[in-house]
């Protein structure tokens, strides 16, 4: 039975359990799990880190941990019994732990490995601290070691900072909130501004002296020099080198380094130097040898300098190489460094060049101890200390110091009888007061130990040397008494025995008699002669004699006139020494009584640090004189010991207050002195008012604190003697002397009188003197004192009078002094404080202090039981409530509004002070109880007052949310201020109710109310769904969501409001729409039936709610852009708003709203997390599309569509889309004028006229349509631009615009551009974004991007996505799963352009644009075999399903895809299928025997593969298959409609062997010699194929109609004679051409019809790369009326009704419709999806794809030879009525050459044939009424770049027909009738409009693209626009041309319409409106 643990609660796991059994719960080691029950070995529980889960786990796998429970119960919180420390380090790890692991991911290398040591480093000493061996002090090391690493590693992971006292976190509620944000802003400053150290120290480790003549032992002697006083800063470090110039020492590190200690901030500049002296050790000369002498001598080596600035920048150990120079005068040795500094170093040689000390120096900065803590490694391993000339810049108690330094200065001295200058040394000996030589108390430096002797070094030849050479004496304090320091003076001789012979010596005294020391300074001494050692035994003997010049008797005159001297400089730096004899008498005073009053006067002279040396001392002086005659001496005894107080408020010696302290409580006696000191005192202080100079009295009360301390003292050590005797009295002078205190406080006076400053004065010490009263008086009696004092100041101050600043400072003393934390002192003083801060806050004075004083009293207050037990607090709250609330809230508004000061110190104390007063404010409020706010709210006499006061709070609160209030990772103190925040806004909302509803009503209140708790929802610390799981944990335990609580108090508002409803609305409807995005369940469900609210009051109001609709839209845009809202959140709004909507009224337009709603989101959706991607895909682009598309077509939100708009334009230049950038760029341009409004600045544009920014627009699509190789379209757009700069005389920009379009029309001409692939894209499944599910595309390709590589692309693009491996049409199963499939095949595009493609004589360059440009529609074929396949030949059954897709949009456009709109499905029989085929081949000899024949070819290969192919395959059977299949009487009987059909596929099989005799004869001529036995082959195999086709010769109509090649053969005009038909040389082959022809050139393959069926499948439908294959398509003069569809548009070819497309059982002028639209080509495999790899030799270059597509025209005819022959078949007196000049410009403009159509077969002779030709052609190019016209792309047109007029079109391919006709007569040499045969009456316009009446109700109907330039309307002067930029007009399709052997005269008459563009007279249907035209504002 399981069982409720009870003291088992918390565990940790000892091994992972995987939970295997029932109700298992899965535990990883070191796990915490909290225990619920227990049984039978099992415990029952839930892991911490995921506490939804419980389970059931064994016991022995838990380790129990003693806890502490919260909440006992349900809801109960486990809180582990261990150190704080540890249960920090605990959960701060396994956070570190999740993050660290993410570093990696990211590759943060160096974090990761340096957050991986630390964690390790922190897991050391919790193992440590765990252990609990650890001492005290060890303890508290490793804690500091613990939270300075969880600090850091907290700071680098942007984790909050944790407030701590004493190495614990600290639970905000149980600290007052000032408490808290001090720790905080304490731990945030540690963290940001480490405070600047004031001691600095240097490291030096000398390692070696790089020379290359060395061979002798070297000294160094370094030091620390001040160049600007020119003397040493520190005592030398001394280091010995051995003859490597390495130290002799290298084991003993001291030996070596040196720590230069206590240089002051002042002695860090660039006129500080480390000098080095280097000294050899050997010969007297450097170059003697060695047997000269053998004695050794100190001689100068060489200098090096260093300045400490250049340290100054250097953080690590720097290694320097320093230069060395060498003095080659000697005499000028002693200033060599000074000279160097000097850089008068020009006398100085290096010591070489490659000499160099090697040293490394570093600077240290923070006091010793802390050095000895840091680098702790320096210190064990050993380094001498080197200590500085002087004691520091601060003196420590306790500091024992008695160096005694001594230079060598100079000498004079005589020759005594030598005839060359002396080599002198001098050598230094210290003597005790009996003689003896003390060991070891000479040293040259620090590094080496001291010796009982030094030797100075030695300079040559020189009477007067100057050695300037310092030692140390570091002599005992007790040994300086009679001791004595010698020098004695030898001469070193040069010559072979090399001795050093004594020749005097000069003594000095250490200790004068009276006690003082050697003063320091230079002394000249005396030289006395000695040339003996003996003589200097007894030091007795000389010490009687005079040793100093400046001490000799005036009587002396012998010695004083000696030329020989002796000068040395002292400098004694002791703690225990004086040098000072005034010093000395005081100290002395009982001996010498007479001297008191003196020696008192001159203590102040006396410097500091000899007062402070003998503090003490002094001190028992000046109180045993104030005993013994207090009458005579008191009152200079009292200034005598003010001086020594004042003395230690200097920094220098601060440090010796805490031994003043010491004296007073331990070693002061004075029982009587405070009679004398309250005496004088009172003195003083009664004679401020009528002082002149004040100065001696402000030193006074400088010294109050002390001098209260001795009075205080004083009385207890009289008390205690006594027993507590004069009791009364000591009060009663006490009470006397504070009445003379208020008295001179209570003095107003002016600012500058110097009363005010004494004022000033006594009020910064006073609060230092409640302590010492407190010692002897009450608490209340102190308080007395002090609120008596502080209300004795006068009442009205000046702002800018001193005194204010000081009183509140005073005040501040006093509340964080010990008198104000006792309660009953507190209320005594509360009411001063309150009065004194409530005016300075008023009048915004000194807020620094303000804010002090107001943190340090609200932190005494805390929140607890204490406001029921002790009414005294709460009596306090309610005093500074009254008293501060309102001005505090007044103050914090002030200072957040005011501008920030711009210095960094400034701007660093206003956020301090802003953020105090918050605390300040937060304390308050959260100490405020129900009472207080009833309180409060009751002291508010009106409701103005009211209204005032809730308005201020709510817009403090605000403040106090902004993100900037707080450093960011303070989060425990923002979640702190949010509780205060919504506890005081729950009191405060009552309020608000009460007050403030129904007739009085205030919106601002309520306004302010609801954007406060808006912001309050959405602020980012609250967002807990970002923390991570033990932080959500943490935040729930302890304040619960604060955001769910918000949002109820908002809706139980929001249902408060009733009518008043109307005033938030629309308003409030995106701030609430913010709130419901939170991703928060259960505030959404509270938050969303709002906005059903809204609904029905504003459907109450106004009938509808488009305000609430336009605000959702608008809103929802900016918010989703941020990354707020989510699906769930979209089905939520959905579902909740439904539901409510369910039983209202007005349900429809509700229902429609929420819809509009859901699928904006769906898209906002999708946007956002399409751009999250990382690169411009076609996602984002295809999104963004979408998205715009939305805007405008269903939302009509036009500044949002424009925004959309530049995004898009911007992703397309990121992804170098410039074509696609262009279209985009233009759907803005298109929606402004040409127009001078002014438009306001929009994004980046700046405030222009619409002129302008339209001007700018059309010149970035240009320069982008340019970067695309879209040139034609950057055409039209110059020269509406020119057009503009004409209409304003803008001459200059109008040269550079047609200048720049010249340039377009050059790049048409002589760059290359590559013709995109284009691809089908299937998207379907569930998985897919909104904009793309279940959808089908067509995309344009990239450059060079084949099948594969798209498919790849796409796949890359979604990479979940599977690619389907079939082309057909998916099922229901795949739309609905959750998955996501692609289905990509390759599709060919069916260009509009037909006009440009077919005309004669436009180049390649200008046709390739129009083959892939402004493309609608696009083909797929797909083969499949119907009933039975014969195995024997499958063409049989082998038809063809053809798709045309028909797009939303034309491509290119403002995306690379757009959707498909309609699917058309047509199948191609069998028959047909072959047709097809044949006619492929057939043209594609055509063209390769033209590009042969013009040389284009440069060489025959493909012209020899293609013929193989063909002639191979009809050998091999590929015809035969054909014959077998449909020439067979079976077939013919059982498909009579079939007829024409096959007589039309046996044309083409004749056509196909004619094209080949003629191919062979071509081949004949340009054939390698080498491939002549091929060509022999060909040949003989072309006549086995004639003889398998039955073929002897060619019928007559084929040898009537010779073959004509696509731009290449030229063609006989009808002038000529009669050509050779078979000559290569003199063919003039007419091309023949049926609905079904298509011309297409397959540029790949170079098979031919094969055997073999796949080769069939793979010729019949693949799909061809050429463009210009859909529009070359030829009538059959066999067909209807419909074949005539030479130069119409390409509409004609879906003219039919789908349904009849493709049927068989269609009447005859359907019959070949369908034919029309089955346009295949054989260049891709059957399934599109497996790309056909191609042979690189079969594609053909673009020039040679181009040339093969060129319209069936003679290009060496000139242009009015094809003019005249276009009409030649007509007469021009049938179209009398119409404008000449009309006529002639419509034609010339709007006509497009056609194909010449075929002659129809009907088995009829030639001569039949000819016959039929209607004029003869006998009229001259000079007669013709038509210019010579030369077609441009962009030509002018008002009716765009596309000709639609049937009538012109139908007329204009008759005549050509009639021209190839006629050719054929003329060959016969038959003439030809010239009568109008009356069959040329064919079918009129109404029957060609009525054939496509669907295709024109399909076009007429769709939306055209926002993209289109179509109708653009310019005021001046019409601009044509080019068919590239508009959308393909709305009008029918164009009639199609009669028959060729009808008369077509009534055909030629032109129907008058009111619209230009539109021929055929049928109404235009006008474009959809644009957008309301708010974009005069954008």
């Amino acid at each position: 039975m399981w069982i409720p643990t009870e003291h088992e609660k918390y565990g940790v796991v000892l091994a992972s359990f995987r939970g295997t059994v029932q109700h298992g719960l899965p535990l990883e080691i070191g796990d915490t799990v909290q225990l619920l029950e227990k049984c039978e070995g099992w415990y029952r529980g839930f892991v911490h880190k995921n506490p939804n889960a419980k389970g059931i786990f064994p016991c022995t796998y838990i380790h129990l941990k003693n806890a502490h429970i919260k909440n006992k119960g349900q809801f109960e919180t486990v809180i582990p019994t261990e150190d704080s420390v540890i249960t920090e380090m605990t959960t701060t790890l396994r956070d570190w732990g999740a993050m660290w692991k993410r570093l990696y991911v990211k590759n943060e290398g160096d974090l990761f490995h340096r957050l991986w040591h630390v964690m390790n480093e922190i897991l050391d000493l919790r193992r440590q601290v765990l252990v609990g061996h650890l001492t005290n002090d060890r303890m508290k090391d490793v804690k500091q070691h613990i939270t300075a690493r969880l600090d850091w590693g907290n700071e680098q992971l942007s984790l909050d900072l944790v407030p701590r006292r004493e190495f614990s976190m600290v639970d905000p509620d149980e600290i007052s909130v000032t408490e808290l944000f001090k720790l905080m802003e304490h731990r945030h400053r540690k963290k940001e501004t480490p405070v600047p150290a004031s001691t600095h120290h240097l490291f030096v480790h000398m390692k070696s002296l790089m020379s290359s003549n060395l061979g002798e032992e070297l000294e160094v002697f370094f030091h620390i020099y001040d160049g600007r006083e020119n003397r040493p800063l520190s005592e030398r470090f001394f280091v010995r080198l051995n003859k490597n110039g390495v130290p002799k020492s290298p084991e003993k590190t001291e030996r070596q380094c040196t720590l230069f200690v206590d240089l002051g901030s002042s002695d860090l500049r660039k006129d500080v130097y480390i000098v080095v002296h280097i000294m050899r050790i050997g010969r007297m000369g450097a170059g003697e040898k060695k047997n000269v002498c053998s004695i050794q001598y100190r001689r100068p080596f060489g200098c090096a300098v260093v300045s400490i600035a250049d340290l100054l920048t250097a953080d690590s150990k720097d290694d320097h190489l320093l230069k060395v120079y060498a003095c080659t005068t000697e005499s000028e040795w002693y200033q060599i460094h000074e000279n160097i500094i000097r850089k008068v170093n020009s006398r100085y040689n290096l010591s070489g060049s490659n000499t160099g000390l090697a040293v490394s120096l570093q600077l240290l900065h923070g006091d010793i101890e802390q050095l000895r803590r840091e680098y702790m490694v320096l210190f064990t391993r050993g380094v001498s200390i080197t200590k500085k000339l002087g004691f520091s810049d601060i003196i420590m108690p306790g500091e024992m110091r008695n160096d005694l330094y001594v230079t060598l200065e100079k000498g004079e001295f005589e020759k005594g009888g030598k005839s060359v200058a002396r080599n002198v040394e001098i050598t230094v000996y210290v003597l005790d007061i009996e003689g003896q030589v003390m060991k070891s108390y000479v040293a040259a430096g620090s590094g080496e130990p001291g010796g009982d002797e030094y030797h100075s070094f030695v300079l040559y030849h020189n009477n007067s040397p100057r050695w300037a050479e310092q030692i140390k004496l570091p002599i005992p304090v007790d040994m300086f008494r009679g001791a004595h320091v010698r020098f004695e003076f030898r001469h070193c001789s040069t010559k072979d025995k090399g001795e050093k012979k004594l020749f005097g010596y000069s003594f000095v005294h250490l200790m004068q008699e009276d006690g003082r020391t050697l003063p320091d300074g230079t002394h000249e001494l005396i030289i006395h002669k000695c040339e003996e050692n003996a003589n200097l035994q007894d030091s007795s003997r000389y010490l009687k004699l005079p040793f100093s010049k400046a001490n000799l008797p005036g009587n002396n005159q012998a010695v004083k006139g000696t030329k020989e001297s002796f000068w040395i400089t002292s400098f004694l730096c002791s703690t225990k020494l004086t040098q000072n004899g005034d010093m000395l008498d005081l100290l002395k005073w009982r001996a010498h009584p007479e001297k008191i009053n003196d020696s008192l006067s001159k203590l102040k002279e006396i410097d500091g640090s000899e007062i402070v040396k003998f503090l003490q001392d002094t001190l028992d002086t000046l109180f045993g004189i104030l005993d013994e005659s207090s009458q005579r001496y008191g009152l200079k005894v009292f200034d005598c010991l003010v001086h020594i107080i004042n003395l230690l408020q200097d920094s220098k010696f601060q440090h010796f207050k805490p031994v003043m302290d010491t004296y007073i409580e331990s070693h002061f006696a004075g029982a009587l002195s405070y009679r004398d000191l309250i005496k004088v005192l009172k003195w003083y202080v009664d004679r401020i008012v009528d002082a002149e100079h004040q100065d001696h009295i402000q030193q006074v009360l400088k010294a109050t604190e002390y001098i209260f301390k001795y009075i205080i003292q004083s009385r207890r050590l009289f008390a205690l003697a006594t027993g507590g005797q004069s009791e009364e009295e000591f009060r009663c002078c006490i009470h006397e002397l504070f009445m003379s205190i208020r008295f001179f406080l209570s003095q107003e006076n002016k600012i500058t009188s110097p009363v005010t400053q004494t004022q000033a004065v006594f009020l910064r010490t006073f609060p230092a003197v409640y302590g010492e009263l407190l010692k002897i008086f009450t608490v209340k009696e102190v308080a007395g004192f002090v609120r008596e004092t502080l209300g004795s100041l006068p009442a009205t101050a000046h702002a800018e009078c001193p005194l204010e600043a000081v009183k509140l400072h005073c005040i501040a003393k006093t509340v964080e002094s010990q008198l104000y934390t006792n309660p009953e002192s507190r209320c005594i003083l509360l009411p001063v404080v309150l009065r004194l801060l409530q005016a300075h806050m008023q009048e915004q004075r000194d807020l620094v202090m303000c804010a002090r004083i107001l943190t340090s009293m609200l932190s005494l207050i805390r929140k607890d039981d204490s406001v029921t037990t002790e009414p005294v607090v709460s009596e306090e709250v309610d005093l500074i409530v009254d008293s501060l609330l309102v001005v505090l809230m007044r103050t914090i508004l002030e200072i957040t509004n005011r501008p920030q000061p711009a210095g960094t110190n400034m701007r660093l104390q206003f956020q301090d002070i802003t953020g105090e007063f918050v605390a300040c404010l937060l304390a308050l409020l959260r100490q405020m109880s129900d009472k207080h706010y009833q309180q409060l709210l009751q002291t508010f006499t009106s409701k103005d007052d009211l209204r005032d006061f809730l308005l201020q709070i709510f817009t403090v609160f605000r403040i106090l949310i902004r993100p900037e209030m707080f450093p960011k990772d303070w989060t425990v103190m923002r979640l702190v201020t949010n509780n205060v925040i919504i506890t005081t806004v729950l009191y405060l909302s009552d309020a608000l109710r009460k007050n403030f509803l129904n007739e009085k009503f205030d919106y601002k209140v309520w306004d302010s109310y609801f954007y406060l708790s808006v912001i309050f929802i959405n602020q980012p610390c609250l967002q807990l769904e970002s923390f991570s799981p033990s932080k959500r944990k943490r935040v729930l335990e302890k304040y619960g969501d604060m955001r769910v609580m918000m949002g109820c108090e908002i809706f139980s508002m929001w249902q408060n409001l009733g009518e008043h409803k109307l005033n938030f609305i629309p308003a409030m409807i995106g701030p609430f729409l913010e709130v419901t995005l939170v991703p928060q369940p259960d505030l959404r469900n509270v938050m969303i039936p709002i906005f059903h609210d809204m609904m029905d009051w504003e459907q109450r109001r106004s009938g509808n709610f488009k305000q609430v609709e336009a605000k959702l839209i608008d809103k929802l845009d900016s918010l989703m852009s941020e990354g707020k809202g989510d699906e769930t959140y979209r089905e939520l709004f959905n579902s909740i708003l439904l539901k409510k909507i369910e039983r209202e009224t007005w349900r429809e337009s509700g229902i429609s709203l929420i819809a509009t709603v859901t699928r904006l989101m769906e898209r906002l959706l999708d946007y956002r997390d399409c751009m999250k991607l990382g690169e411009v895909d076609g996602k984002k682009i295809g999104c963004t599309v979408s998205l715009l598309n939305f805007y405008k077509t269903e939302l009509n939100k036009e500044e949002m569509y424009i925004r959309y708009i530049h995004k898009l334009y911007e992703l397309h230049l990121k992804a170098q889309n410039y074509t696609e950038a262009s279209y985009t760029l233009l759907l803005y341009d298109e929606l402004l004028e040409w127009s001078d409004r002014p438009l306001r600045e929009f994004l980046n544009y700046p405030m222009q006229s619409e002129w302008q920014r339209k001007e700018y627009l059309h010149l970035t699509i240009v320069q982008n349509f340019d970067r695309g190789k879209c040139w034609e379209n950057g055409i039209i757009l110059c020269r509406e631009l020119a057009d503009q700069y004409e209409s304003y005389y803008d001459y200059r920009n109008l040269s550079k615009m047609r200048m720049m379009e010249a340039s377009l029309y050059d790049k048409i001409m002589d760059q290359q551009r590559l013709e995109p692939e284009f691809f089908r894209v299937g998207f379907y499944g569930k998985k897919f974004p909104f904009f793309l599910r279940n959808k089908e595309f067509v995309c344009r390709g990239h450059d060079y991007e084949r099948l594969e590589a798209f498919q790849q692309r796409m796949l890359n693009e979604f990479p979940h996505a599977i690619a389907m491996q079939h082309v057909n049409q998916p099922d229901q199963t795949i739309y609905q799963a959750e998955a996501q499939y692609l289905q990509i095949y390759a599709v060919s595009p069916i260009p509009e352009s037909q006009d440009v493609l077919q005309r004669d004589g436009v180049p390649d360059n200008i046709k390739s644009f129009y083959k892939v440009n402004h493309i609608w529609r696009f083909r797929y074929d797909r083969p499949f075999h119907k009933g039975t396949k014969d195995k024997e030949n499958e063409f049989k059954s082998l038809w063809v399903e053809r798709t045309t897709l028909t797009l939303v949009q034309s491509l290119p456009g403002i995306s690379r895809w757009f959707e498909v709109e309609k699917r058309e499905l047509v199948e191609v029989s069998p028959l047909e299928n072959a047709i097809e085929v044949i006619e492929n081949k057939n043209l594609q000899l055509r063209t390769l025997i033209a590009q042969c024949q013009s040389r284009q070819m440069q060489n025959i290969n493909p012209l020899t593969m293609c013929l193989n192919g063909v002639i191979d395959a009809a050998v091999n059977g590929g015809l035969a298959r054909y014959q077998e299949a449909f020439f067979v009487k079976d077939y013919i009987v059982n498909h009579p409609e079939d007829g024409e059909k096959i007589g039309r596929l046996r044309e083409l099989m004749f056509e196909q062997a004619h094209i080949l005799e003629y191919g062979l004869a071509v081949h004949e001529k340009f054939v390698p010699q080498d491939m002549r036995p091929l060509h022999k082959k060909l040949v003989d195999q072309f006549h086995v194929m004639k003889s398998s086709l039955g073929i002897q010769e060619f019928p007559a109509y084929v040898r009537a109609s010779p073959v004509h090649f696509t731009n290449g053969s030229p063609r006989s005009s009808c002038r000529n004679s009669v050509p050779n038909i078979i000559s290569p040389d003199g063919a003039r082959v007419v091309a023949r051409r049926s609905p079904l022809t298509y011309p297409a050139v397959n540029r790949y393959s170079s098979s031919s019809l094969s055997s073999q069926a796949s080769n069939e499948v793979s010729n019949i439908t693949g799909q061809s790369e050429s463009s210009d294959e859909v529009f070359n398509m030829q009538p059959s003069p066999s067909t209807s009326s419909l074949s005539s569809n030479h130069s119409a548009s390409p509409n004609v070819t879906s003219s039919a009704p789908s349904s009849a497309r493709g049927s068989p059982q269609l009447q005859d002028k359907h019959k070949h419709s369908r034919e029309n639209s089955c346009l295949s080509s054989r260049e891709r495999p059957v399934s599109a999806i497996y790309p056909n790899p191609l042979d690189p030799a079969q594609r053909a270059t673009p020039h040679q794809i181009g040339d093969t597509t060129l319209p069936r025209s003679d290009p060496n005819l000139s242009a009015p030879d094809k003019v005249r022959t276009t009409f030649s078949s007509r007469s021009l007196d049938s179209v009398k009525e119409v404008n000449n000049t009309q006529f002639s410009d419509t034609v010339g403009k709007l006509l497009c050459p056609p194909v010449p159509p075929r002659p129809p077969y009907s088995g009829s002779s030639a001569k039949t044939m000819r016959s039929q030709s209607p004029l003869p052609t006998s009229r001259s190019p000079q007669k013709s009424s038509l210019p010579p016209f030369t077609p441009s792309p962009t030509e002018c047109q008002s009716a765009g770049l596309v000709s639609n007029s049937p009538v012109l079109s139908g007329s204009y391919s008759s005549g050509i027909s009639s021209m190839s006709r006629c050719s054929v007569s003329e060959a016969s040499g038959t003439e030809a009738t010239t009568g109008d045969h009356p069959a040329h009456q064919g079918p009129t316009m109404p029957n060609s409009v009525s054939s496509g009446s669907d295709e024109l109700i399909r076009r007429e109907n769709k939306t055209p693209p926002p993209y289109s330039v179509y109708e653009r309307s310019n005021p001046r002067r019409p601009v044509p626009l080019p068919h590239s930029l508009s959308i393909p007009p709305s009008v029918d399709p164009p009639a199609l041309p009669p028959k060729p052997h009808q008369l077509r005269t009534s055909s030629m008459k032109l129907v008058p319409t009111s619209d230009p563009r539109r021929a055929d007279g049928v109404p235009h249907v006008p474009r959809p409106r644009p957008l309301p035209r708010k974009v005069s504002q954008l």
